[in-house]
């Protein structure tokens, strides 16, 4: 075998080494006692110089263009020395399936979606007052999923006088920090990728031509409103991309990471691209569009989906090392097209909860995908017995669309500082699987009556 050659010395080097030479012969404890010093010192100057390259290496691997939110992709805290965390999930008071959730990390308000109708505003206002939340009035960041009413009417509400804006709507009502939404607003004719205002050109005529809801039109004056009172907004599709996703610190040990999807930045004719099998028939047009995210408390992971179906999560899987969740909002309401195996089987979720009205028949006529469905239910029992479910249609008469009452209510998930979880009801605490309405209407899973 060669040997190897050492690296050729600089004539700086050649030379420190000459007088060095010298002065050893003359005083060679001296020189010891120096070359002692010097080891050390490099030494210490060498790891710090390590530590900073380590980090500019991060930096620079997570850097996103200039026009994105600052980002960190380091947790850095104190095993069992975390910031809290809590997830509220607010019981609308409407007979309807919708989703809002607010959540206190650290230092931050964070609002997901805005409920399901637009008298959900002043719901939402009233829970986050009475209990003394978003104090001063700004939400750090909000985060719209995806554009149907479910999830958007309380973020633009209604008009109000008594309002300084003179809508209700949570756009209107706070002060937003960061404004996260998705891409695409059609639910028929296509889907879009620009970033619009309500005056532009380009929105104007498709409105002209009805290519425009007007659930995403009444989002859209409310987006501009929170953009032109200092709220910074970024499309999903911009932050993420497939390999390197958006996150930010929240806190000691917390952090807010923009899962990427196939659907951020492809239109729902590349269904097959994602895979060869996926038929576009069963491509649902915004729901699979939904933004996700996932919140990370120091080994904990709490994960919302929106309304993502069965090829958004199939998206979710593929593009993103998805951990074992503590949490989990159920997708789509727990209907039966959502939180399917490919997803609950890498994510094996702890808890779920569903943000629904159980049994009401606004969504489906079969009985048995009224949400929760009987077969997200049996999917759900593989993995936790933990389900839960904030509002109750009318137990007796599916057909009511009208009646309401809490079914757990509020449910508030709180992790603290050394990451413990309590779980509280504003109802009662009887899981899913307890209650009258499963028992009458649901077949037990086997998991769940062992």
């Amino acid at each position: 075998m060669a040997k190897k050659k050492s690296p050729r010395k600089s004539s700086v080097q050649r030379q420190v080494e000459k007088q060095a030479k010298k002065a050893a012969k003359k005083h060679p404890v001296a020189v010891l006692i120096i070359v002692l010093v010097v080891v050390l010192v490099l030494g210490v100057v060498g790891y710090f110089v390590y530590r900073q390259s380590v980090a500019n290496a991060e930096s620079s691997s997570s850097q996103k263009s200039s026009d994105s939110p600052e980002t960190s992709s380091v947790i850095s805290s104190t095993e069992g020395d975390y910031a809290p965390i809590s997830f509220h999930f607010i019981e609308q008071g409407v007979p309807n399936s919708g989703d809002v959730t607010y959540i206190q990390a650290g230092d931050n308000d964070i609002l997901i979606d805005g409920g399901a109708k637009q008298s959900v505003a002043k719901t939402v206002i009233s829970y986050l007052d009475d209990h003394h939340l978003v104090s001063d009035g700004k939400l750090e960041y909000v985060i719209a999923t995806h554009a149907h009413q479910d999830h958007l009417s309380g973020l633009y509400g209604v008009a109000d006088k008594s309002e300084p804006s003179g809508k209700t709507g949570l756009l209107y009502h706070y002060k937003v920090g960061t404004l996260i939404d998705f891409s695409y607003y059609n639910t028929s004719t296509y889907c879009h990728l620009n970033d619009w205002t309500s005056a532009s050109e380009e929105f104007l005529a498709a409105r002209a031509n009805k290519n425009v809801t007007s659930v995403y039109e009444s989002y859209l004056k409310a987006r501009d409103y929170a953009i032109s009172n200092g709220a910074k907004h970024y499309l999903a599709k911009d932050l993420s991309s497939a390999g390197n996703n958006w996150k930010v610190s929240l806190g000691n040990g917390l952090e807010m990471e923009v899962l990427y999807q196939f659907f951020y930045d492809h239109t729902r004719d590349d269904v097959k691209t994602l895979d060869s099998s996926y038929s576009l028939s069963n491509f649902s047009d915004q729901n699979d569009c939904s933004v996700s995210v996932l919140f990370t408390q120091g080994n904990r992971h709490f994960l919302f989906t929106g309304d993502s179906e069965e090829y958004a999560e199939a998206s979710l899987v593929k593009y993103n090392n998805l951990p074992h969740c503590d949490l989990f909002k159920a997708g789509h309401h727990g209907s039966y097209t959502a939180s399917s195996d490919a997803l609950l089987d890498v994510i094996d979720p702890d808890l779920i909860v569903c943000c629904a009205c159980a049994g009401n028949t606004e969504y489906a006529s079969n009985l048995s995908h009224t949400f929760p469905a009987q077969e997200a239910i049996d999917r759900f029992a593989k993995h936790t017995d933990r389900v839960y479910v904030t509002t109750l249609g009318n137990p007796d008469d599916p057909t009511d669309k009208t009646t309401h009452s809490p079914m757990n209510g509020n449910i508030v998930a709180s992790y603290d500082k050394v990451g413990k979880e309590s779980v509280t009801f504003s109802e009662n605490d009887l899981k899913l699987k307890d209650t009258a309405w499963f028992k009458k209407n649901r077949t037990c899973p086997a998991a769940w009556a062992a």
